[in-house]
């Protein structure tokens, strides 16, 4: 089965079942709905390598392009999560955008590809995007982000949307990478427990042969399609 037609599977959501289950508990106690609500993912600048010219495939599957055989060069990884809301409740029908630079650190931009073409894996995609389902899950196949010049924390941008407005843009980072202390963007988000929510784990898929990753990042939004209508 390809990548492509694989059925989404998402993790197990403790918190929505603890909030359907204490309901009652969370209305009628002063203050407790307010802590039990799930903590915003920060936003991060968008930068200036998002795509100016899009790719002719835009799919989740950022190794390979098109009908090609031959894969990005880089650490596969899975990168798997869902857009919910504060209260924890899945959103379907959001755009998830991704984008980073190939394991050559050369971004799908003008600005950037024009400049280092000898450079640039031509295999690599560079940029994706998935549309949620009731779950609320979205899906990647791509590579681990890696440094590049003048952003020694490696990243992932990320941009989710719905119906033609923009939620929140920001960006996932390595967990216990020793760049993001030196790195200027992380550095603007001064609260550590806000840093530590831009913040996966890649871990090693234990029955792949060819030493994937995998990074679960959920990504709780600030606020609701309709409050970013009403804005």
């Amino acid at each position: 089965m390809s990548f492509r037609s694989q059925s989404w599977r998402s993790s197990s959501l403790t918190r929505r079942s603890m909030l359907a289950a204490g309901g009652a508990t969370l209305f009628t106690t002063p203050g407790a709905f307010a802590e039990e609500l799930l903590k915003p993912t920060p936003r991060l600048t968008e930068g200036p390598f998002y795509p100016d010219r899009l790719p002719l495939d835009q799919d989740n599957d950022l190794i390979v392009i098109g009908d090609g055989t031959t894969p990005a060069v880089g650490e596969i990884t899975h990168l798997t999560g869902r857009v919910l809301t504060p209260a924890g409740s899945t959103l379907r029908g959001a755009t998830v955008e991704i984008w980073q630079c190939d394991a050559n650190a050369v971004y799908l931009h003008s600005q950037d590809s024009d400049r280092k073409k000898s450079q640039q894996d031509q295999n690599f995609q560079g940029y994706g995007k998935f549309e949620t389902a009731s779950d609320g899950g979205y899906r990647f196949r791509t590579i681990k982000p890696v440094p590049y010049p003048g952003r020694p924390a490696p990243h992932i941008h990320i941009k989710v949307s719905q119906n033609g407005h923009e939620l929140l843009t920001t960006q996932l980072l390595i967990r216990g990478h020793e760049g993001n202390v030196r790195d200027g963007v992380f550095r603007q988000v001064r609260q550590s427990e806000q840093r530590d929510l831009l913040l996966g784990d890649f871990k090693r898929v234990a029955e792949s042969k060819i030493g994937e990753l995998s990074c679960n990042f959920d990504i709780i939004l600030g606020k609701t399609p309709a409050d970013a209508r009403e804005g």
